[in-house]
């Protein structure tokens, strides 16, 4: 059996994003993709938990044992890696997302112009969307450098925890770590307006309390950025709207329709020779999409993101359809990606 330390170096080796040791199961990495195994031998129990030992300090066993759960980061050969740890069937597992050292330009990240638009708004709110593992965190911190880069900006990041590490440039950036600076999205939200930020990035909007804190401040002149688990446009709003009771909907969509600036909704496909490419549909909040939401007819936008491509905006089917003529993509792959591209959102009446 390979060592702890081994695992992480196969990890790198072979380009994976991600790397699984569940004891009892085979040690496994995730490569453009797909799963793929290292070896036939399962994990030991034993292993894992000296092995857990080793990179946990006293604060965080505790946790750990505390919730069952936890999220944080480390370093393993100069790569830095997401590190989820959990229990199933009463053994540890562990998940790794590696990380890559270098935040990606937008050119490299194949941001739109009206992506690299939105990376110069000053006020409301922009959302990144999509099934775990797309590249949603990445995507916000292509933003993020970009506002380092450009102007003067006070940037408080607050993340579960913290993966790309940013250095300042022309803007200050403060990373505050679930857990570690504060207990919670939406504890640290409460205080953030306090700390005179302009742009304020949310690594998930987990629940009520931090979507309605979010709206608040992009209400109040700042720039946020938050992530949602949906597939699209009118999906997020939906999803939005309908964390909320049904006597604050209507303000909900009040607020949505006059801060948000733009959804970011992505998912990654298998490239032609190897790796992973980002398909995204990009809605902008402009008069005609801020009455939709507004008059609560999210239902309309999918067919006005479709129709309204001169205006920046791109459906998901559209976007795949670039990437198959630009030959990173092939047909039959794309044909795959294209037919998860309805929107299933469910609207409230």
């Amino acid at each position: 059996m390979l060592s702890f330390q081994d695992y992480f170096k196969e990890a790198i080796d072979k380009g994976a994003s991600d790397l699984h040791l569940v004891a009892g199961n085979k040690p496994a990495l995730r490569v453009d993709g797909e799963l793929v195994f290292i070896g036939e031998e399962v994990v030991d129990e034993k292993f894992m938990e000296t092995s857990v030992i080793s990179i946990l300090d006293a604060n965080r066993a505790k946790l750990f044992n505390a919730n069952r759960e936890l999220d944080f980061s480390i370093e393993v050969f100069d790569n830095r890696f997401r590190i989820n740890l959990h229990f199933q069937s009463g053994k540890i597992g562990l998940s790794a997302r590696r990380i890559k050292a270098e935040v990606p330009t937008a050119a490299e990240t194949g941001f739109t112009d009206a992506m690299i638009k939105m990376a110069g708004l000053k006020d409301g709110l922009i959302l990144v969307t999509g099934p775990s593992g797309c590249g949603k965190s990445t995507t916000l911190a292509t933003i993020i450098n970009m506002i380092n880069e450009e102007r003067t900006s006070h940037i408080i990041t607050i993340e579960d925890p913290i993966e790309y590490i940013f250095t300042d440039k022309k803007s200050i950036v403060e990373q505050r770590e679930v857990g570690h600076d504060t207990l919670s999205f939406a504890n640290a939200l409460k205080y953030v307006l306090r700390q005179d930020p302009n742009v304020i990035m949310i690594g998930e909007m987990r629940d009520p309390e931090t979507i309605e804190a979010a709206l608040t401040a992009a209400e109040t002149g700042h720039l946020v950025l938050s992530t949602l688990h949906t597939s699209s446009a009118p999906d997020t709003i939906a999803r939005i709207v309908d964390s909320f009771p049904g006597h604050r909907k209507q303000q909900v969509l009040v607020q949505l329709s006059l801060t948000l600036r733009g959804v970011i909704s992505q998912q990654l496909i298998p490239k032609v020779g190897g790796g992973l490419v980002a398909a995204r549909e990009v809605m902008i909040n402009n008069p005609a999409v801020s009455n939709l939401i507004l008059e609560n007819k999210i239902n309309q936008l999918a067919t006005f993101i479709k129709t309204n491509y001169q205006l920046g905006m791109i459906d998901m089917e559209k976007s795949v359809e670039h990437l198959v003529a630009e030959g990173l993509v092939d047909e039959q792959m794309a044909s795959r990606y294209k037919r998860n591209t309805e929107t299933k959102g469910i609207y409230y009446n």
